[in-house]
């Protein structure tokens, strides 16, 4: 339980694997949105203001990072092994990386690299805390490090998606504060829905069970993204 919440305990009703699909689905619609939406597709007019389907997907999609981000540090806090936890990170990252390439310039050699190189350095970063609890100028330059690998990579959501994981983390017992964190990814009226599910987690892993479960969960991102690919190379094109 947190220390300060704004949501009573029995309205806790989401698991962890609930979290899970809910970022899963609003990550897909973000990616569908940014790649093969008509921009120009109008939803919505009232006088000089006009909604397209594109802006709608991407305000959607806006809820899925803060989502990860939290579940990347229930993971650190819960996991049975932080160096089995590492890996998987660093591998799904590698393994994405072509796909996301070839989604975003249909070749392999796109600068950007994919959310997963953002969540494994943020998570490089929580146990870096942890290690050197007790001596700030160690955790200070790790710190510091991985934040410049983080912009030197230029990976997804960059140096604000590392440090938006490490203050999500430093303030993950105060719901109140925490939400507004949401303001560091910017378009922080849509980034900032995604604390009331967060605020609504029970701590509960819910029906995400096993190895299979577990692992079939990190494969959607880069089989989706690839599927993007394909489409787009096919129908919009580069």
């Amino acid at each position: 339980m947190t220390e300060y919440q704004i949501i009573p305990d029995r309205f806790k009703v989401l698991s962890g694997s609930a979290l899970k699909v809910l970022a899963v689905v609003t990550m897909i619609i973000d990616h569908i949105g940014s790649h093969l939406v008509d921009r120009s597709i109008v939803l919505f007019e009232w006088g000089s203001y006009s909604l397209t389907l594109y802006r709608a997907m991407r305000d959607i999609g806006r809820l899925a990072f803060p989502i990860f981000c939290f579940l990347l540090i229930e993971g650190f806090l819960h996991t049975r092994s932080k160096v089995r936890y590492g890996v998987s990170l660093a591998a799904l990252a590698v393994i994405s990386e072509i796909p996301y390439d070839l989604e975003h310039n249909g070749t392999i050699l796109y600068l950007g690299q994919n959310v997963f190189f953002t969540l494994l350095l943020g998570y490089l970063g929580l146990c870096a805390i942890e290690k050197f609890y007790s001596k700030p100028i160690p955790a200070l330059i790790c710190v510091v490090g991985l934040a410049l690998i983080a912009l030197h990579l230029r990976a997804d959501y960059d140096i604000v998606g590392f440090g938006f994981i490490l203050v999500l983390y430093g303030l993950r017992r105060n719901e109140l504060l925490r939400i507004f964190t949401g303001i560091m990814l910017g378009n922080y009226r849509f980034v900032m829905l995604a604390f009331l599910p967060i605020s609504l987690y029970n701590g509960k892993r819910g029906f995400i069970k096993g190895p299979f479960l577990k692992y079939l969960f990190y494969f959607i991102y880069p089989v989706h993204i690839f599927i993007i690919y394909l489409i787009k190379a096919n129908t919009v094109g580069f």
